[in-house]
């Protein structure tokens, strides 16, 4: 087993990863450019994490843990955007919403340690 996956934040940015592939991009019929654009940020949350736990400086780590951060709100604001125009519902966006803000609040965290 790899570093990153014994990581908390990591198994919960795929589960955020999987749940989106299979509550909104199998189901919907979104645009096709924000529905591309959801696929790759929340995928990015998690490869990023991934690709943090392999640098050896605190300085290259945290970036990436920035990054996945950043593609976390991306997310959200695509998948409020599919709300908006119907492609979702109020309780899925929300149920989103949560994931990705406690996902957003250890990355902090791992930023915040690597100072």
């Amino acid at each position: 087993m790899m570093d990153f996956e014994k990581l908390m934040v990591y198994q919960k940015a795929k589960s955020f990863s999987i749940n989106v592939w299979e509550k909104v991009l199998k189901k919907n019929k979104a645009d096709h450019v924000l529905a591309d654009q959801l696929r790759r940020s929340s995928t990015s949350i998690a490869l990023n994490i991934a690709e943090g736990t392999s640098r050896f400086s605190k300085a290259d780590r945290r970036h990436f843990y920035v990054v996945a951060r950043g593609s976390a709100y991306e997310s959200v604001a695509v998948l409020d955007l599919l709300k908006d125009t119907g492609f979702i519902d109020e309780t899925l966006y929300e149920n989103f919403e949560l994931q990705a803000t406690e996902i957003s609040k250890m990355l902090f965290g791992l930023e915040k340690a690597l100072q």
